[in-house]
């Protein structure tokens, strides 16, 4: 299995000629795709199966979750939380896009689909993975502008907020220029005589290599360096202004203790607004530690493969190589527990919408309840003079229902009012 977009899906010989058949290959299609589905470690290819369908469902559940804690919120929406927003976007993207179609294909072992929808899947999974790094380059630089260069995010009102637009369009925008290769690259080929699957054609034998290069350079190699220099900076500056207020920088009045001026409530206000950006300066910061933990020996090992013909291939059936291939995919699943670790109302928003669900799962119950109730029934049937009568409970407690035999003797049954007014609806109080 591989889960870089720009390899081939399914698992053939590595140095395969993608043009012509294979030397050795089945007289019929159907025997030669069940002799390369033989070669695979089923073993191996069930808990691939099994980690990927987990890792679809923790990164829609979570995302997915963040998203709809972010549309019911009723804060004024921040910088912050635009960010979140596209992030979690991006994330979706890389479950349903990369994930998902490899997951697919793991099942089905080939590309089952015409040439536009392999080349259509081809362009989503570098799409995602493009625009998960882009806009987190973005909020990194939004929060190195925010802390090195204040002044220049207040000169103008709301100019802060269309910056935060601009650089997250300009992440989509250049996500989605730079996945185009992938449209050239891949194609509905002949893999072996009579069978077809989405395969890379790279034209040169040094095509892969530069390829495989390029990726690294623009997704993580570039992006790492630009997110560790702007994350110098801040760090530099947080250790300024942490001098500068240990100095002491408040006024005192002759008698030797600190003013109640409005200075001081001024500076007590600058020192809660650098606590919060503080807090949204480590959530960045763990953010892009976990970037860095899942995707180092993602490009590690793709660069391996790529420069050293002895690596392991698409075709191993170590699982160290596995494991690695399936921690790039994890990232998409960390990020939303990292947004609500440090954003307590998106963790309030999620357990709000957990309950409003909870209970709408009760009410529904609770009508079909009452529907079964409001079906008399009809007991006692070999006795003609003996009644049923129904009383449906008007509380919001689960409804039963209760039958109440009438006497043959011409007596009748107790109406449900004379029940109600039987109980006090007050007690008096004592002496």
């Amino acid at each position: 299995m591989d889960l870089a977009p720009w390899r081939n899906a399914s698992r053939t010989p590595r140095h395969h000629n993608v043009s012509h058949a294979a030397p050795n290959a089945a007289d019929r299609p159907e025997d030669a795709a069940a002799a390369a589905a033989a070669a695979r470690d089923e073993r191996l290819a069930a808990a691939e199966i099994a980690l990927l369908a987990a890792i679809v469902a923790v990164a829609i559940a979570g995302n997915g979750s963040v998203l709809l804690a972010l549309s019911r919120t009723r804060r004024k929406a921040s910088r912050m939380n635009l960010f979140v927003k596209h992030l979690s976007v991006a994330d979706l993207a890389v479950a349903a896009f990369q994930v998902l179609p490899q997951l697919s294909w793991d099942v089905t072992f080939r590309f089952r689909g015409p040439d536009a929808l392999c080349r259509l899947v081809k362009y989503l999974q570098v799409v995602g993975m493009f625009a998960s790094t882009y806009v987190l380059i973005a909020m990194t630089v939004d929060r190195y502008l925010a802390i090195c260069h204040p002044l220049s995010t207040l000169r103008r009102r709301g100019e802060p907020r269309k910056q935060a637009h601009a650089m997250v369009a300009c992440a989509w925008a250049l996500s989605a220029l730079l996945s185009t290769p992938q449209v050239v690259i891949f194609s509905l080929r002949e893999v072996e005589e009579g069978v077809f699957d989405c395969w890379a054609d790279f034209g040169q034998p040094w095509g892969m290599r530069a390829y495989v290069t390029w990726i690294t350079v623009s997704v993580y190699v570039a992006p790492v360096l630009i997110l560790a220099a702007c994350y110098g900076a801040i760090l530099l500056e947080i250790c300024r202004n942490l001098r500068l207020k240990t100095r002491g920088r408040y006024p005192k009045d002759p008698r030797g203790s600190q003013s109640q001026s409005p200075v001081c409530s001024r500076v007590s206000s600058v020192r809660c607004i650098s606590r919060a950006k503080v807090r949204t300066i480590k959530m960045t910061l763990v953010i892009i530690v976990v970037y860095v933990v899942c995707w180092t020996p993602f490009f590690v090992i793709q660069m391996w493969a790529a420069w050293d013909e002895t690596a392991p291939d698409d075709d191993s059936s170590d699982p160290t190589y596995t494991i690695v291939m399936l921690l790039s995919s994890l990232n998409s699943c960390t990020n939303p527990w990292i947004y609500m670790s440090f954003s307590g109302h998106l963790l309030e928003e999620v357990m709000s919408c957990c309950r409003q669900a909870r209970c709408a799962t009760a009410c529904r119950r609770q009508q079909r309840r009452r529907r079964r109730c409001r079906t008399p029934t009809r007991r006692g049937a070999g006795s003609p003079n003996t009644e049923h009568v129904v009383v449906y409970a008007l509380s919001p407690a689960p409804t039963q229902c209760r039958s109440s035999p009438a006497t043959a003797a011409g007596g009748t049954a107790t109406p449900p009012e004379t029940r109600r007014s039987a109980a006090p609806l007050w007690s008096p109080a004592l002496p």
